[in-house]
């Protein structure tokens, strides 16, 4: 029989809080695995980082003058022009959003190219664009891609609902300037093919030079950071001597320990045995984490008592999301009434004072544990450029985890806190938003100006 007194219940959040504690100790093994990783995928060894080569340094603050910029990473697809005034700023005059119809996403990469150009064509048009004129544009491809160049990179899987036949192994700028072609639009020149992590850096390293690594913490997770190209030895063609950004991949960082509610996590996803990181770190599974436990909980007779006849709502996968631990957990109210109407949307009604609470302190866990996982990522990277943290470095976050959880950069800021001291100060957390777009922009400002 399932012990259900009070004690028991104490005892088993105990239980929960080491199970997904993530001690100081913890993080110095990771940060010494994390290294190790990234030596080998700077080599080209086997590795669970992929550290992907930009073929771009970060902005140097100056650049100006019209660039455009093209965001394809979901159901929507953006063109933005973006104004630099060379101090640090940078403005969008005008953008449109088009809906990518399900068709394009799923028929031909021919018509998926197409339509991509006749959204581009719409927004010159809409916004009187002088097309005697040139623009520089960088494009935003957010699918895995194997990139060689600035500007040429090959899709090596479709993510995100994507199947259009054609374009796997394929290069996505040499499609787009087929498509540019077959609408006889020759305003446009392509510098750079980019990624929205190192579009987070570039936007918030245009404003701020300490910057010099950029994250995304959302639905998903990145990073990217400013590395010496003699360290990249993986690189097969002769480049100059300098800088050079590197996207990370790090959501596949597979040295991480799981716990009995990871484990089915990742077994019941779309990617098993991949992407533990992500899996531990980012709002896609954070809510699913958090329900698995709750299901436990009402298994063992732990939580909402009389009500757990309505608890079966929670049965189903993916019934609880990111976005309603952060509900719970952000209520602030001296009864905890945002979480009971959580709850009670959910058929679950007349929820005790006592039960929200540990549904409060079960998300706390939940949210603590990606907090810390994502500063020790962090600290593994500051460390390895600087590893005595000598100098002042921001890092430029975007990401809806990052920007709306309750209380996520405060528990980042403890950690580094707990693991650096007074050195912890030298760490500044930013929200870059817009990598993506901004970012983008500026990249194309960066690819064009070191043309030769």
């Amino acid at each position: 029989m399932i012990d259900t007194s009070p004690v028991a219940c104490k005892e088993f959040f105990s239980y929960l809080e080491k199970l997904f504690s993530i001690s100081v100790s913890d993080i110095r093994a990771m940060i010494k695995d994390f290294h190790v990783e990234m030596g080998r995928g700077l080599s080209g060894d086997e590795s669970s980082l992929k550290m992907i080569p930009s073929f771009i340094d970060k902005p140097k603050g100056n650049e100006r003058g019209d660039f455009f910029a093209l965001d394809l990473g979901g159901t929507n697809f953006r063109v933005l022009a973006v104004k630099l005034d060379g101090k640090g700023n940078a403005r969008v005059p005008f953008a449109s959003k088009f809906a990518i119809p399900q068709e394009d996403m799923q028929g031909t990469g021919v018509a998926l190219f197409d339509f991509i150009v006749g959204c581009i064509d719409a927004f010159l048009t809409e916004n009187q664009v002088d097309r005697s004129k040139t623009y520089d544009l960088a494009f935003t491809f957010s699918f895995p891609v194997e990139q060689t160049s600035i500007a040429v990179g090959k899709l090596i899987v479709w993510t995100k609902g994507f199947t259009a036949t054609g374009v796997q192994g394929r290069d996505v700028v040499g499609l787009l300037i087929e498509a540019l072609k077959r609408k006889n639009i020759s305003c446009i020149n392509i510098t750079a093919l980019a990624n929205d992590t190192v579009g987070t850096l570039a936007a918030r390293s245009y404003v701020d030079p300490a910057c010099d690594m950029g994250v995304i913490m959302g639905t998903g997770t990145n990073a990217c950071y400013r590395e010496s190209i003699s360290n990249i030895e993986k690189l097969d063609v002769p480049i100059a001597d300098g800088h050079m950004i590197v996207n990370m991949e790090w959501g596949n960082f597979d040295k991480v320990r799981r716990t009995c509610y990871d484990r089915p996590l990742d077994k019941a996803s779309v990617n098993p045995g991949a992407m533990f990181l992500e899996k531990m770190v980012s709002g896609m599974y954070l809510g699913e984490i958090t329900r698995l436990v709750l299901v436990d909980l009402i298994r063992r007779d732990l939580i909402f008592g009389n009500q757990a006849h309505g608890a079966g709502c929670f049965a189903k996968r993916g019934s609880l999301r990111t976005k309603g631990m952060s509900r719970i957990e952000g209520d602030k109210t001296d009864r905890l009434d945002g979480v009971a109407l959580f709850f009670k949307t959910n058929g679950i009604s007349n929820i005790t004072l006592h039960d929200k609470i540990l549904l409060q302190r079960l998300c706390r866990i939940v949210s603590a544990r990606a907090a810390r996982l994502g500063a020790a990522a962090i600290s593994a990277v500051l460390t390895w450029i600087d590893p005595k943290l000598k100098d002042v470095h921001t890092v430029g976050i975007d990401g809806s985890l990052f920007e709306k959880y309750p209380g996520f950069k405060t528990k980042m800021d403890d950690m580094f806190k707990e693991l650096f001291g007074e050195k912890a100060e030298r760490i500044t957390l930013v929200h870059s938003k817009d990598g993506s777009g901004k970012g983008s922009a500026i990249i194309a400002a960066v690819a064009a100006s070191s043309k030769p």
